[in-house]
Formats: structure tokens, C-alpha cells, sequence
């Protein structure tokens, strides 16, 4: 009797070690997954704060950023060299972010290109239809502007808006082309 005692504990013991990581794999593994997303989008909410919070950003540049696990690249086009490098050392201080690509494009000094950024903002923000745009700390539409070609980037909230920016944007003289990048908001 007691040999047949030992046995059941002994199978016992054997067989539950088996059953318990199996039912555990699938919990942790989907908390583990769970806590990355987390710090992923922490993440991303901190580089885009970081990026909109810069003193010098304006309407007339446009930052984007891709992160993969600890790595952000900077993207996107600005006017002021200072920015490229002041954009770099606020997402390399951010905690959890090991590199920074800094791959933004300074566009070069141009007087033509000038007078085409401050005659497109008249044309978009000017219009009856987006002048609340313009009322946002960080204007949704950015205009880009090299070379005498322009591209909206950004946000709206409606399709009839992007179209009415594209309008705008095509009807300043001087330009060579119009690119129009916005993005409509999804509800």
C-alpha cells in the first residue's frame, strides 16, 4: 500500500509541473506583450510632446519620427538647422530611448521659397474654412515649401477640408507644384 502511495505522488508530482506552464505560457507571454505596448505608446506620446513642445517649431516645418523598440528616427523637413539638433537632444533624453537617427532635412535659405510660405499661410489659414486650423498651438497644416515646391503635411478633420487646402495651395502664384500629404482624421 505504500509503495502504490508513493507511486500516485510521485506521478502526481511529475505530471503537474507539466500542466501548470502550459495554462501560465499564455498569461504572461499576453502581459509581457501587454507592458511593451505600454511603454511603446508612453513612448510615442513622449517624442511627439517632446517634438511639439520645441521653441522654434513652426507651421513651415514638419517633424515626424518612427520607433522601433528603444531606436527613434527622426523625419520630416525644417527651416532652421538649430531644430534638427534641438529636436535630436529632447528624444535623446527621454527615458527608454537608447539612439536617435536624426535623419531630418534642413531645406535650404531661399527668398522665393519665403515669400511662397507667407503667401501659402495667407491662402490656407486665410480661408474662411480653415482659419481654426490656425488657432491650435501647433497648427495641424504644415506647410513645406523647397525650391518653389509645396506639400501640405498634417491632419484634418474633414475631406472637404484637404480639398480646400489643396485649392488654396495651388492658386499662389510662383509655385511650381503642389503636393497635397494631409491626412483626414478618422472618427
Amino acid at each position: 500500500m505504500l509503495n502504490n502511495h508513493r507511486a500516485f505522488v510521485l506521478a502526481f508530482f511529475l505530471a503537474a509541473p507539466l500542466a501548470v506552464p502550459a495554462a501560465q505560457a499564455s498569461p504572461s507571454q499576453q502581459s509581457m506583450d501587454q507592458r511593451s505596448q505600454r511603454i511603446e505608446q508612453h513612448l510615442k506620446n513622449e517624442v511627439r510632446h517632446q517634438l511639439v513642445m520645441l521653441p522654434y517649431y513652426s507651421v513651415f516645418d514638419n517633424l515626424q519620427y518612427k520607433i522601433e523598440g528603444d531606436k527613434v528616427t527622426l523625419l520630416g523637413q525644417v527651416i532652421r538647422p538649430t531644430l534638427k539638433s534641438d529636436a535630436q537632444n529632447v528624444v535623446k533624453s527621454i527615458e527608454g530611448v537608447a539612439t536617435v537617427d536624426n535623419q531630418i532635412e534642413v531645406l535650404p535659405p531661399s527668398p522665393l521659397d519665403d515669400r511662397i510660405r507667407r503667401a501659402e499661410y495667407r491662402a490656407i489659414y486665410g480661408a474662411s474654412g480653415l482659419f481654426l486650423y490656425a488657432q491650435q498651438a501647433v497648427p495641424s497644416i504644415h506647410i513645406i515649401v523647397k525650391n518653389g515646391h509645396v506639400t501640405l503635411e498634417g491632419v484634418v478633420a474633414r475631406d472637404a477640408d484637404k480639398q480646400l487646402a489643396g485649392v488654396r495651395a495651388n492658386s499662389v502664384p510662383n509655385v511650381f507644384s503642389v503636393t497635397n500629404n494631409l491626412v483626414v482624421e478618422k472618427h
